[in-house]
């Protein structure tokens, strides 16, 4: 019963296997194996994009750092949700790697709005030399709260960015399970939809440690090379990023995963709600924001189902108090385990 996070889970038997296939003889380094070869037209092919250029690296704060600084000047401020992964859980990375561009938070309880998008960039269009420039926007699919922008709200988004000349990224550490619940194609939730790169994401999803940074204009592509390098997430021993991808890309794997962590999320969400917790969020993928009486999670904790972010001292205090909690749940999740955690309502 652990649902701390969807990173906290096992690599899927699948691409586990994959990585010790790669383990045989030798390799050419730094992305120039066999195996990237098999990553770059697999991703290529998935994204109905034959002249992407697709980068690995191994953690998502690279993928998303090193990506937006490839469009971000010293000079400018990247525009994100107030609550997105870049401003709350990479300690600066994206401003350290852009060379100190700043970060301009555009107020929401959840997914970022194009009222709310809109205000933000016309406070920098008068361009004075005093403040900061307007720089990309990055969208965060699935959002920290479990938020999944439909595909009009996403060209929604895109199209406010376009008309302020603005280009896009989509940190999409949790991509997967966005897509699956959209029904979607992977170029009708990027390229199509007016991202110009995006962070696929594999951590979170079954995979050891590997991200793709996929530039749908390859014109960035030297200088993210560069950039990677420079930031030192260029693998030596590439051929094991590449092993994760491939197996990860393999008959949809990368779907199928999200899809069960989706399902299993959905079954807690109902029997939360027929146990009588209040549910702070409609969880539109793996993620759910609850709040339950102390009681019940003094129970969790002595039974050992302690494995979740809680909001406040279970410890102590009224039996009834509402406390909230985060739970995530990843791929290898079951129907049984989520039915276990419920008992104990």
């Amino acid at each position: 019963m652990f649902f701390a996070s969807d990173n906290s889970g096992p690599v899927h038997p699948k691409i586990m296997q994959r990585v010790m296939e790669a383990n045989s003889g030798y390799a050419m380094p730094y992305g120039n194996d066999d195996i990237m070869d098999e990553v770059r037209s697999g991703i290529r092919e998935t994204f109905e994009a034959p002249d992407a250029a697709v980068y690995l690296v191994a953690t998502g704060t690279a993928a998303n750092a090193l990506a937006l600084a490839c469009y971000t000047q010293p000079w400018q401020t990247i525009f994100c949700a107030q609550h997105s992964h870049i401003e709350e859980d990479e300690c600066n990375a994206p401003e350290f790697y852009a060379g100190g561009a700043k970060l301009t938070l555009v107020p929401t309880d959840d997914k970022m709005t194009p009222e709310g998008l809109s205000n933000a960039i016309a406070r920098r269009a008068g361009r004075n030399v005093h403040i900061a420039q307007a720089g990309p926007v990055s969208i965060t699919q699935t959002t920290e709260f479990g938020g999944v922008h439909t595909l009009e709200e996403l060209r929604a988004l895109t199209a406010v960015a376009k008309a302020a000349d603005l280009p896009v990224h989509l940190d999409g550490a949790r991509f997967a399970n966005a897509l699956v619940k959209l029904g979607c194609t992977p170029a009708e939730m990027t390229w199509k939809s007016g991202v110009d790169v995006v962070s696929f994401g594999g951590t979170k999803n079954g995979c050891m440690g590997v991200e793709a940074v996929i530039f749908f204009d390859p014109q960035k592509a030297w200088e993210f090379e560069l950039r990677r390098k420079r930031g030192a997430h260029l693998f030596s021993k590439h051929r094991y990023l590449s092993a994760q991808m491939a197996a990860y890309l393999e008959d949809s794997l990368w779907q199928d995963m999200a899809r069960s962590a989706n399902s299993v999320c959905a079954r807690l969400a109902k029997g939360l709600t027929t146990a009588g917790a209040e549910l702070i969020n409609t969880p539109d993928a793996n993620i759910i924001f609850t709040r339950f009486p102390r009681a019940v999670h003094q129970k969790l904790h002595a039974d050992g189902a302690k494995y979740y972010v809680l909001d406040g001292d279970y410890t102590s205090g009224p039996a009834d108090e509402m406390l909230g909690a985060r739970l995530v749940c990843d791929w290898s999740m079951t129907d049984e385990l989520v039915d276990q955690f419920l008992s104990h309502f």
